[in-house]
Formats: structure tokens, sequence, C-alpha cells
């Protein structure tokens, strides 16, 4: 049986598609159907490992609130930006570098036929497939080359949800204008418009719902009011000043937000961990009162590091390290706590590095991309806590860290507090890189650092789920997978 699909399309980025695609991957899954999201073509550098490679962020934890095993076919085309003109091109899992190095339009009519067979490949698998677009699906100099938005939804026949952020004003024309630029083909398959993040009075909103449906015969079938915590990371990470949890301050963890960061969604739960107040840094006054310091993974860090340099944010961390501060590199970030980065293959760049670890990264042609599962050594200093806490994570990276070898001869030697040169301290044990990612999304980690537990995956999905059935018009979500048009 070829599954009912369900689209997400959006006015914009940032309009709320991908929440709203696992929330209806959720709910679902929740009536006993088989469920997989989709999307075809992902550009983000938060990424996740599955059987077969690396899909974005988002299909992750969308396959996650179907029930349903996260793989390469949910996500068959991702776009990982290096700079801002160039993206390194992840197809079906794994780095393609001639694709990487082909023009856009060119990439997408080759890539067509591989997106079009992963879904149908889904559609025979599933009950309910629910489809995340990307961007605008009317962008009218994209339209041609469209293998993401509009010409998924024909493929498939998919019932449209478009959504638009009603916080950011002119929603109303937002939506008209999308689907007045849409083909009438494409028209058709639009079944009702959203308006998400609303703030007061719904009331208030009328009659433009009724006179926005006069002119496109389309009803908005949901009103979704603001929701800070719902618990889920934003696809590409919205840096914002709510991210302190319940009750008083004690401890402040600033995270460096380099252009171009990687993997920020794994520090999510820090936003819920009692006590916490996450801070997304980018200048050296913004950590000032900052009990740790922490470097996340970036997709090219060298390009990184001269940013973090050129706004004095090296010295920063140096000073703090120098006083005895914590400080967290993770992948992209371990690599830059060390003395330096050798580039023989052209892959990211050379460089000095911070000089807080005494290591050398060299980045090779393969990478590497792999669950893992590890147990932590015996670990010094604020990280004490972490000594022998099993965790398990994921890697992607394509450099291979080992200690420098003359600063080794010399005593300073960086001290291995994971197995296979996962992860590595300095002498005084405030310094800690590792290539694991999900560190915090690790409870028994969490707990070893913090003594708090957050709500789990599956309690946040469930939220979401609930969420939606009480905003939506009754009877749209299950009317949006059976063989009718909406009322």
């Amino acid at each position: 049986m070829t599954a009912k699909c369900v689209m997400v399309l959006g006015t914009t980025s940032g309009a709320g598609k991908s929440w709203l695609t696992t929330a209806l991957c959720r709910y679902y899954a929740r009536q006993g159907l088989k469920v997989a999201p989709f999307k075809a073509q992902n550009m983000s550098n938060n990424a996740r490992v599955v059987a077969g490679g690396e899909i974005g962020s988002a299909q992750y934890f969308q396959a996650l609130a179907a029930r349903a095993v996260p793989e390469v076919r949910m996500n068959p085309l991702l776009l990982k930006p290096e700079k801002d003109t160039q993206s390194q091109v992840v197809l079906m899992g794994q780095v393609n570098a001639e694709l990487s190095r082909m023009e856009w339009r060119g990439r997408s009519a080759s890539v067509w036929p591989v997106v079009a067979q992963a879904l149908d490949e889904l559609l025979q698998d599933n009950d309910v497939v629910v489809i995340e677009g990307a961007g605008s699906p009317a962008e009218i100099n994209l339209h041609d080359s469209d293998i993401v938005n509009m010409r998924v939804a024909l493929h498939c026949n998919a019932a449209c949800l478009l959504v638009t952020d009603i916080d950011r004003g002119g929603a109303f024309a937002h939506l008209y204008g999308t689907w007045a630029m849409l083909d009438e083909a494409e028209r058709k398959l639009i079944k009702g418009f959203v308006l998400n993040k609303f703030r007061g009075d719904a009331s208030l909103l009328a009659p433009g719902p009724q006179m926005l449906q006069d002119l496109t015969g389309v009803p908005t079938v949901a009103t979704l009011p603001m929701w800070w915590q719902h618990g889920l990371p934003e696809e590409d990470g919205v840096f914002d000043d709510r991210s302190v949890s319940a009750g008083a301050v004690t401890k402040t963890v600033a995270v460096i937000a380099y252009p171009r960061i990687s993997n920020l969604d794994e520090f999510q739960p820090l936003k819920n961990v009692p006590g916490v107040r996450l801070k997304w840094v980018r200048s050296p006054s913004e950590l000032a009162g900052a009990d740790w310091i922490i470097l996340p993974g970036s997709k090219h860090t060298s390009g990184d590091l001269a940013w973090l340099r050129a706004r004095g944010l090296d010295q920063a961390i140096a000073d703090h390290a120098g006083k005895g501060g914590a400080v967290l590199g993770i992948c992209g970030g371990l690599q830059m706590l060390g003395e330096a980065l050798i580039d023989p293959h052209g892959i990211d760049g050379n460089g000095p590095g911070l000089g807080l670890l005494p290591l050398v990264t060299v980045f090779d042609e393969a990478k590497t991309v792999q669950h893992k599962h590890a147990v932590f050594a015996s670990v010094r200093g604020p990280w004490a806590s972490l000594s022998g806490v099993a965790v398990q994570g994921y890697e992607i990276h394509h450099g291979q860290t080992s200690p420098h070898s003359a600063m080794a001869a010399a005593g300073d030697i960086a001290y291995p507090v994971m197995p296979q040169g996962l992860a590595w301290q300095n002498a005084a044990g405030n310094v800690l890189g590792l290539y694991l990612h999900g560190l915090f999304e690790d409870p028994g980690v969490l707990q070893a650092l913090f003594g708090a537990a957050t709500p789990t995956l599956d309690s946040v999905f469930d939220g979401l789920a609930d969420y939606i059935e009480r905003h939506f018009e009754r009877g749209v979500l299950q009317s949006l997978i059976q063989p009718v048009a909406l009322p």
C-alpha cells in the first residue's frame, strides 16, 4: 500500500516547518500508523549518524518522533555549508566530492532520481510519510530546479500545510503571496494555512482568516500560540536570550557561536537543567561571568578559528583557562584547542591552534562517521565527576588528533581520558577536548555533572503532538490522510 503524504511548507525559513513536521510524526504514530519523515534536501551543519552515513538532525529527531529507525532515505541530500558559496554535499549519507564541485542547478538535475527513489521506497514501506519543505516554495528563481518543495509535493500528491511566522508581521500577505506564486496544480495541494508563534487574543485576527479564504479557497486550520520551551532543538540554532532554565542561576555556560558552528542542537538539554544559563557568545565581553566556555563543533575549523582570533576571543579563552576556568572543546572545538591544524589534502586548512592542549590535528580525506560507546577514564579538575561515566554519542569528522611529539618529549603531555584518541585533558585538568558529540544528551553525563535529569525526548515529542491536537481545528489532522479534501 502506498502511503498518504502530508507536507509542511513555509512562507520563509524559520516559519516553524521542522517542529511542526516533528509534531505531526508523533501525532500520526500515536494513531497506530507506520510513519516516516522525509526531507529531500536539507542545508544544515547539524547532522546525526544513522545506518549508511549521516542525515540532517531535524530528520533524525522526526524519525524518533515517528517511532521509526532513522535512515538515509529520510534525508537523501544534505548540504553542509563550509563557506558562503561552498557546501559539502552528502548524498544518501555519504560525502560526494563530485557533486560538491558541481554547479547548483546541474546538481539538482543529477540528484532528483535518487531523491525520487528514496521517497518512493518510503511510500511503499509506510502508512504515512510526513514531508518537510525547505525555505519557501515560492522562490520563482529556483522553481525550474526545485527538488525539495512543490516537485516533491506533486510527485506524491501530498496534502500540504503552509505555515507562517505571524510574530514577524505580514503573515496574511506572506500566505497569500506564496499561494499566488504557485502554479494552479500546486495550489490545489495546499489544504490549510497555519499561523505560528501568535501572541495575544486570537479573536483579534478576524476577519483576516476568512478574507484570506475568500481570496484563495484555503482555510486557516490552526493558530499556534508562541511556545518558547517546547524542548525540541531549533534546526539551525536560534540564538536567544531565553536559554535560562528554572530556578536561580548557579552555572553559566558560554558556547562560542562561530559562523560555521555545527551540531549545536546537542546543547538543547542544557536549556532544561535547573540553575543553568546557556549563552551564545560572539565577543570577549559576552564571556564575562562564564563558568564554562565551550568550543562546539565546526564545519570549517580553520575558518572559524580565524574568525575567533579576529574578535579577540582567543585571548579571552586563554585568560579564562589561565585562571583555572573550565574549557570544553567538542570535535572541531577539540581541534582548535590543540597546537596546530595540518591539512595535506585541502580539506579544511592549515593553521596554528589555541595552544591549550599539546595536540596536533591532521585532516584526512576519509571522513569518520560512526556511533560510539565509550567510558571516561580518571578525569581531573572541574570535569572530575565524569570519571568512570559511560557515554554514548557519535563522531563526524575528517581530522585525526594525536599528541604533539616534541612537546610530549619535553614533558608537556596531553592526558588521554577516553580510549582511541576520543578525549584529552591538560595537566591542570581544567581543559577537556573530545571528539564525541552528544555528551549533554546522555542522562548519565547530566547526572554526573549537574545531579539533574532533563525531560526525555519521548516526552518532548508527546508534548508537541498534544499541542497541535489542541490547537488545530477539529478533524483537520485526520482529514489530511484521507482521500477527501478539507471542508
